[in-house]
């Protein structure tokens, strides 16, 4: 008589290298257990949880995971409960003290004894096979590990170590088995990117691997996430610019421009240095969409901080913004500065940020109307299809949403479309 096997499913919260993960460990797993998708709990016998320990507003929002879970399990729905990733990382002691109903934690580091403990295919996780998560035509492509940088509001350090770059040939091998399996995009993902081959190979290396990425058969788009913008190697400028296949975006997280912010911060640049850089890509990749994050109620940030933030960002016009409240963060250096900015104030900063910047949102995205893109299709809802250009990101950029009642549009796809409307954060387009 053979028993079915265990179903098991896993919960990833937090960003796209917490996704790398999960596909790693579920790769080790499937051979042992029936992966179960489904976020209904009665579908799956043991949960495991990959949670996020960045911000407070992510250990809270895992730590209430982890709650539910176990009143799921006390009334019968799972069996079991393993609870892994960053905040494990940040706070184990601490978990295993307050939650010992959990059945086992687990850091980043630590998933080889999860896995053995699970009784998976260690082999698998070691030769850093993946089981992906998302449309089949997508996949986050991690170049290295662990951040060497001293900012000061930062845990990620705490968490994930130091930098640890993966050997290059590694990295195109995947990258060509995944190509293989149909992958149209590759997001090529870090704690930071520009720090790429310092520790293998005693100088930046990222030029080479865009280079050897984009040589690669088959590839369709390549998108760069989290480069730092101190010590940048502008040698990948002319890469990005003449690759086809190199998307014309790039993440760059400025979090502030106020010099005396950017000190305390310990970003290792000031305002002038950042400008320059800025002009200089937009100079030699024209037409290239920037994308930054900022942190706004950083302790200290004055008025006149906050203003000289805004004249930034009505000066350089970045097309794709995003923001966080500063989070107070135990074992961070930027701890020992006094929090001293009324949450209120940070809040009414946000807004103001926002505010600004959904209108210089609006302003790029008019710039469109009428024009010829080429889009990726990720899904069908209906008549439409939910596709994006080389400008956005999966999961964090805007989306073009492409009327097609024929249903001639396959998911996973690319298209040329023209562009017949525009709202702040999305586009409105028709097949050609």
């Amino acid at each position: 008589m053979h028993t079915k096997p265990l179903r098991l499913h896993i919960t990833t919260l937090g960003c796209s290298k917490n996704i790398f993960d999960s596909e790693r460990l579920a790769a080790a797993l499937e051979s042992t257990y029936a992966l179960s998708h489904s976020t209904e709990l009665e579908l799956a016998d043991i949960v495991i949880l990959n949670t996020c320990g960045f911000i407070d507003k992510a250990k809270k929002e895992s730590v209430k995971a982890i709650l539910d879970y176990l009143e799921a399990r006390q009334a019968g729905y799972i069996k079991r409960l393993y609870v892994v990733g960053c905040l494990v990382a940040r706070d184990k002691a601490t978990l295993k003290a307050e939650l010992p109903e959990v059945d086992g934690f687990y850091s980043q580091m630590e998933f080889d004894k999860l896995i053995t403990e699970l009784q998976g295919n260690l082999r698998r996780y070691l030769l850093g096979e993946r089981k992906r998560i998302g449309y089949p035509h997508h996949a986050y492509l991690k170049i290295s590990e662990g951040c060497n940088r001293k900012c000061s509001f930062c845990a990620i350090p705490l968490m994930r170590g130091a930098h640890r770059s993966r050997p290059m040939e590694e990295i195109v091998a995947e990258a060509s088995r995944l190509l293989e399996e149909g992958v149209r995009e590759l997001s090529l993902i870090a704690q930071d990117l520009t720090y790429y081959g310092l520790d293998l190979y005693g100088k930046r290396k990222l030029a080479h691997l865009l280079e050897a990425l984009a040589s690669l058969p088959q590839v369709g788009w390549i998108r760069l996430h989290y480069a730092y913008p101190a010590g940048f190697p502008t040698e990948i400028l002319p890469i990005i610019r003449e690759a086809p296949s190199i998307c014309k975006y790039l993440d760059i997280p400025l979090q502030h421009i106020s010099d005396p912010i950017l000190r305390r911060m310990r970003r290792g640049l000031n305002q002038t240095r950042t400008e320059a850089l800025l002009e200089r890509i937009r100079k030699e990749v024209p037409g290239i969409a920037i994308r930054s994050t900022f942190i706004v109620g950083f302790p200290g940030e004055s008025e006149e901080d906050f203003e000289a933030l805004l004249r930034f960002l009505e000066k350089h016009s970045l097309e794709r913004v995003g923001a966080f409240i500063y989070s107070h963060e135990e074992g961070t250096l930027s701890y020992n500065y006094e929090d001293n900015i009324p949450p209120r104030v940070k809040r009414q900063r946000y807004h103001r940020l926002m505010s600004l910047q959904q209108q210089i949102s609006y302003n790029w995205n008019q710039r469109f109307i009428g024009k010829i893109l080429k889009v990726l299709a990720d899904e069908r809802q209906g008549d439409i299809i939910i596709a994006r250009s080389e400008y956005d990101a999966l999961e964090v950029d805007n989306l073009v949403y492409v009327s097609d009642p024929a249903h001639r549009m396959e998911a996973g796809n690319f298209y040329q479309v023209r562009v017949v409307d525009a709202t702040e954060y999305d586009l409105w387009a028709q097949p050609l």
